[in-house]
C-alpha cells in the first residue's frame, strides 16, 4: 500500500475549497483531500465505514473564535465528502466530558449536537470523542483489511506487538462510545510517541499534526501489515479445498433462493416480502466458498463489528447443494433458510435473557448466502443495500483467508456482537427501511423504450420497484433509461419476438436482481390500412410483435412465477381497439385481440400459483415531446389524413371524443399497472379501461 498523496492534488482542493470568500480553512481543505484518498480505498473502508477529523478554529454563534473538531458527520462517505461533511463541533465542551466516570449513548449524542457550531449539521460520529480526547490535529480511522486480519486472532495483541513494537498502542477490545474514548485515551498517554492505536478487531487508528503525516503513517503501517501477510502466504495454496463442486448458472438457482427468502404475512404485496439478491463469484470467493473451512469462516462473526448491521453475523453456508435436482434444491434452500432464522431466533433470545434487556427482534433474514460452486449472493431490501452488503463480504472473505492461513481466524464473541446490532446508534446508520408499495419486487417491462413503458417504468420505480427495461431500440432505451436515473433501472436490449432473446431477458433479471415479480407486456407495433390493402408482412410483423411476443413474454414471467412460488402480476398493456376496433387498423386490432385472449388464458392457468393476469385498454397515449409515442409516429399522419385533419391535431381529436375530455398519459397507464400490481383487490382476468371514458368500448 503505498500513499496517493500528490502535492498538486492537495493544492487543487485547497484552492478549490478555500480560496476566495469561502470560510473553509486549509487545514478543512486538506482534511477533505486526505479523508478522500482514504475512502477510495475498499481495503481501507467501505460504505461509510471509517471517519477522520481536523482540529481547527471556528467562529460560534456570538462570532467569537473558539476551538473546533472537523469530524465526519452521518450519512457522508470518505470517497466523496465535502467540507460540509465534516461538521465542526466545539472542542471545549466535548474535552470536559472525560472528566465523567459514565455517559450513556443517549447524552453522549445530545452532548455532541449541543456543541455543533451549526445546529442543522449532521449528527457527529459515534467516535467523536476517541478523536476529540487525542491531542492531534488531524486523526484518520480505518476498517483495514490487513490490520483486521492480524487481530482477530487468539493472539492478535502479540502480533501487532511483533510487527510494529512500540510505534503503535494496542486497545482491547471495547464498544465504540464514552467508554472506548477514555480507554483509548489512557492507552494513547501511556506512551505518547506512537503513530497510531490498533483497535482490538475494530480497525486502525493514526495521527499526527498535519494532514499528510497522519494519512502517511496510516497507510505506511497498513502497507506493512499487509506485505507481512503475503510474505507468509506467498506460494501457499491458502484453504484445503473439497471436491470441486460443479458450478450451475446463478439464474438457475436464483428464484429458488429467492422464494426461500420471502416471507408471507401481511407486510408486503401480496401477503409477501421480497428480497433483491447480488451475485458474485471471483477466483477467491470460489476457493472460499469450495474450501474445507468455508463453512466454518462463513459462520464465524464479521472481521468488524460494523459490519453487522449490513451482513448480519454468520453468513448462510450451504452444505452440498442440489443443483442437478431442482426440486430437492428447491427443498433444500426452504430449509436452509428457515433453519437459519430459528438459529438467529434463538441466539437473540439467548443475548436477551444473559443481559436481561428488552430488545425487538431484528428481521431474521440472512444476508448473505455462500453457495459451493456458484459464489456468493448478498441480500437486501434494495439493489444497493445488497451490493453494499456484497462489497462487505468480498472484503471479509479475503481477510478472513488472510486469517486463517496465518494462524486462525477469531472473531467476537456473540454477546459483544448482540451489543453492535441492537446499538441505536448504529441501526441509525442504515435509515429508514425502503418503503413504497411495491418495495422488494422486481418488474420487467417489455417495450420499456417507448412512450408507455417509459411511464409505467417511473410510476413503478416511485412505488419501490426494481425494473428491467427491455426494447430492441438499444438508443431509444439508454434515453429513456437516462431520464428515470435510476439506479434501481437496468436497461436490457433483445427482440420480444424472439424466444431465445427473450428468455435471456429474463434471465438477466434473475442475475441482476433475483427475480421477476411483475412482468408488463408492453411492446407493441402498429400496421396501418384497410384489409383489401394492407401488406402480408406487415400483417405478420404485427402478429410477430403484438402477438407472439406476448404469447413468449407470458410464458416465461409464468415460469419464473412460479419457480419463485410468491404469486406475482402480469400486466398486458392492451387496447380499446379489442372490444371497440378501428377501421384500416386490422393488423393492430386481430394481434392484440388474440394477445388480450392469451391473457385471460394466463389467468386461468396463473392462479393456482398465485399469478395474477389483467388486461389494460388504452386509448391513444401519445407520449411526451421528450419520449414520444413511436405508434403515433408511424400511423398517426395516416389516421389523421383518414380524419381530415393535421396531424398535431390528434392528440386533441382523441381527448375530445371521450366522455371525460381527458388525455391519456403514459403515467395513467403506470397507475393502472401499480393498481393491479399492489393486489389489494382479489381481481384477475379483467380488463381495465383507461380511455376517458369510450361508450362504443364499454364492457357487454
Amino acid at each position: 500500500m503505498e500513499s496517493a498523496w500528490r502535492d498538486s492534488d492537495a493544492r487543487e482542493f485547497i484552492d478549490r475549497l478555500s480560496g476566495g470568500d469561502s470560510d473553509v480553512s486549509e487545514e478543512l481543505a486538506l482534511r477533505v483531500y486526505t479523508s478522500r484518498l482514504i475512502g477510495a480505498d475498499p481495503n481501507l473502508v467501505l460504505h461509510g465505514g471509517g471517519n477522520t477529523s481536523c482540529k481547527s478554529r471556528a467562529r460560534d454563534l456570538f462570532h467569537i473564535e473558539v476551538e473546533v473538531l472537523h469530524i465526519k458527520g452521518s450519512g457522508w462517505n470518505l470517497n466523496s465528502i465535502e467540507p460540509e461533511g465534516l461538521p465542526a463541533v466545539q472542542l471545549e465542551p466535548l474535552l470536559a466530558l472525560r472528566a465523567l466516570d459514565e455517559l450513556s449513548d443517549e447524552r453522549m449524542v445530545a452532548a455532541q449536537r449541543a456543541a455543533l457550531i451549526d445546529p442543522n449539521a449532521p449528527n457527529p460520529s459515534i467516535e467523536t470523542l476517541l478523536h476529540a480526547f487525542l491531542p492531534h490535529r488531524f486523526v484518520d480511522h480505518s476498517h483495514a483489511d490487513a490490520i483486521l486480519a492480524l487481530t482477530n486472532q487468539p493472539d492478535g495483541a502479540a502480533r501487532i506487538r511483533a510487527l510494529f513494537g512500540d510505534r503503535v498502542g494496542w486497545v482491547p477490545y471495547v464498544m465504540p462510545g464514552f467508554a472506548l474514548a477514555k480507554f483509548a485515551a489512557e492507552i494513547y498517554e501511556k506512551n505518547p510517541e506512537v503513530q497510531g492505536l490498533v483497535l482490538e478487531k475494530h480497525g486502525f487508528f493514526s495521527f499526527g499534526d498535519d494532514a499528510q503525516t497522519s494519512y502517511e503513517r496510516h497507510v505506511t503501517l497498513v502497507g506493512e501489515a499487509e506485505q507481512a501477510i503475503l510474505a507468509q502466504v506467498e506460494g501457499r495454496r491458502l484453504l484445503d479445498a473439497r471436491p470441486v463442486v460443479a458450478a450451475i448458472e446463478t439464474h438457475k438457482i436464483a428464484s429458488y433462493l429467492r422464494g426461500a427468502l420471502a416471507e408471507s404475512g401481511p407486510a408486503g404485496v401480496g401477503g409477501w416480502k421480497r428480497w433483491v439478491l447480488e451475485w458474485r463469484n471471483s477466483d477467491e470467493i470460489a476457493h472460499f466458498a469450495a474450501s474445507e473451512m468455508g463453512r466454518y469462516l462463513s459462520e464465524a462473526a464479521p472481521i468488524t463489528p460494523d459490519h453487522v448491521i449490513r451482513t448480519k453475523g454468520p453468513y448462510l453456508y450451504l452444505e452440498r447443494p442440489a443443483y442437478t435436482n431442482s426440486e430437492l434444491l428447491q427443498e433444500q434452500l426452504a430449509t436452509e433458510v428457515a433453519t437459519y432464522r430459528i438459529r438467529y431466533q434463538e441466539y437473540f433470545e439467548r443475548c436477551v435473557a444473559a443481559k436481561h434487556v428488552e430488545r425487538t427482534m431484528l428481521d431474521p433474514t440472512p444476508r448473505v448466502v455462500v453457495a459451493p460452486g456458484l459464489g456468493i449472493c448478498a441480500i437486501g431490501e434494495t439493489k444497493r443495500a445488497a451490493c453494499v452488503a456484497a462489497d462487505i463480504a468480498e472484503h471479509t472473505i479475503k481477510t478472513k483467508i488472510w486469517a486463517q492461513s496465518i494462524g486462525h481466524y477469531d472473531g467476537l464473541p456473540e454477546s459483544d456482537l448482540f451489543d453492535m446490532e441492537y446499538w441505536s446508534l448504529e441501526q441509525a446508520k442504515l435509515g429508514k427501511s425502503s418503503s413504497g408499495e411495491l418495495a422488494g419486487q422486481i418488474a420487467l417491462i417489455t417495450g420499456g423504450a417507448g412512450a408507455i413503458g417509459e411511464g409505467v417504468a417511473r410510476v413503478l420505480l416511485e412505488n419501490g420497484a426494481h425494473v428491467v427495461l427491455v426494447d430492441r431500440d438499444e438508443d431509444r432505451l439508454g434515453a429513456a433509461r437516462e431520464r428515470l436515473d435510476s439506479a434501481a433501472c437496468i436497461p436490457y436490449a433483445c427482440d420480444v419476438s424472439d424466444e431465445i432473446d427473450m428468455g435471456e431477458a429474463f434471465q438477466f433479471a434473475l442475475t441482476e436482481f433475483g427475480g421477476v415479480d411483475i412482468a408488463v407486456v408492453n411492446a407493441g407495433i402498429a400496421r396501418a390500412g384497410s384489409l383489401e390493402s394492407l401488406d402480408l408482412q406487415n400483417f405478420k410483423d404485427s402478429i410477430d410483435v403484438n402477438l407472439t411476443g406476448a404469447f413468449i413474454t407470458i410464458r416465461e414471467a409464468l415460469g419464473v412465477m412460479r419457480a419463485q412460488g410468491t404469486g406475482g402480476s402480469i400486466a398486458l398493456i392492451s387496447t380499446k381497439n379489442v372490444p371497440a376496433p378501428g377501421a384500416e387498423f386490422g393488423a393492430y386490432s386481430a394481434s392484440k385481440a388474440g394477445a388480450h385472449q392469451l391473457g385471460k388464458v394466463a389467468a386461468l392457468e396463473g392462479a393456482p400459483d398465485g399469478v395474477r393476469v389483467n388486461m389494460i385498454n388504452a386509448d391513444a397515449v401519445f407520449g411526451s415531446e421528450e419520449n414520444p409515442s413511436g405508434l403515433w409516429s408511424e400511423v398517426g399522419p395516416e389516421r389523421a389524413q383518414a380524419r381530415g385533419l393535421d396531424p398535431a391535431a390528434l392528440p386533441d381529436f382523441y381527448r375530445d371524443r371521450n366522455l371525460l375530455k381527458a388525455r391519456i398519459t403514459p403515467r395513467h397507464v403506470g397507475e393502472a399497472v401499480l393498481f393491479f400490481a399492489s393486489q389489494k383487490t382479489p381481481t384477475t382476468g379483467a380488463s381495465l379501461p383507461v380511455d376517458g371514458g369510450l361508450p362504443d368500448a364499454f364492457p357487454r
